[in-house]
């Protein structure tokens, strides 16, 4: 079982749509026997949520249950529903010693940067959004090539066709210079950088769920690579279709390109 799945397993959500976790199940989980062993850690956590100026309440909310003790006889029970916070802070003060409690501060990092990564996307504006984008394309791309590379497919031609693939999947039998053609470029603009942030969304998707199909997969022909990468590319497009969305073809095309926007961005910093 994977890191993920063990606390994947015991997460819980409220009405809200909201996640949350049982200090209970948590015990379980981080092989705590006893509960007042795991409670000293659990208050220590609490401490450190205090200290960063947390309210503690919002994140260790305590809870009473009824519990069955035998005999048909139930006494009330403390328990708390945690945040991804107060998970973070429990395993970072537990027992280093266990190798659960090293993977659940794994878990709980990765997690908690993911969210602080998504609220701080939010708040971008969309020329933001596209090179914030943009540059964790670029990264991931290289992971692709090294996936294509892997694959047996060597030459820029092959790669080419690689590309073009995943593009006809995605944009509806579309290749990378129908696509350039469809937004008006000049022979050399990469399209990537003349897409804006859904689109490009979009593109991103694409790539890193074909590095990981293919890994998975264990693509070792450029045949199957260029398969795989259509497959995904077409799987991407049929979930924009399924949720109502606009088709990436039809997005519009940004007035100015991500070049442009390095070199605004530039300059305002120089002021």
């Amino acid at each position: 079982m994977t890191n993920e799945t063990i606390f994947d397993n015991i997460k819980h959500f409220d009405e809200n749509g909201v996640e949350y976790w049982f200090a209970r199940e948590l015990q379980s989980v981080l092989q705590y026997a006893k509960w007042e062993n795991f409670h000293k850690v659990i208050k220590t956590a609490m401490i450190a949520c205090k200290i960063s100026q947390h309210d503690v309440s919002d994140h260790f909310a305590e809870v009473r249950k009824m519990v069955e003790i035998g005999s048909g006889a139930k006494r009330s029970q403390i328990d708390y529903k945690l945040t991804r916070y107060a998970c973070y802070l429990i395993v970072m003060n537990g027992d280093p010693r266990k190798e659960v409690i090293a993977q659940g501060q794994t878990y709980f990092a990765v997690k908690t940067r993911q969210q602080e990564l998504a609220e701080l996307y939010e708040q971008l504006n969309e020329d933001e959004k596209r090179l914030f984008i943009r540059g964790d394309i670029r990264q991931k791309n290289m992971l692709l090539a090294e996936a294509a590379h892997r694959a047996g497919i060597i030459t820029q031609r092959e790669y080419a066709v690689f590309q073009d693939a995943g593009y006809r999947g995605l944009y509806d039998g579309m290749t990378a210079r129908d696509i350039a053609e469809h937004k008006g470029l000049a022979d050399g603009e990469e399209i990537l950088d003349h897409m804006g942030s859904e689109e490009l969304a979009a593109n991103l998707f694409r790539i890193t769920q074909t590095e990981a199909k293919m890994r998975r997969d264990g693509a070792d022909t450029p045949a199957k690579a260029n398969a795989t990468h259509y497959e995904v590319g077409k799987a991407v497009r049929e979930t924009i279709a399924g949720l109502g969305g606009t088709m990436p073809e039809d997005l519009p095309t940004p007035d100015k390109s991500i070049q442009q926007l390095e070199i605004d961005t530039k300059k305002k910093l120089k002021k």
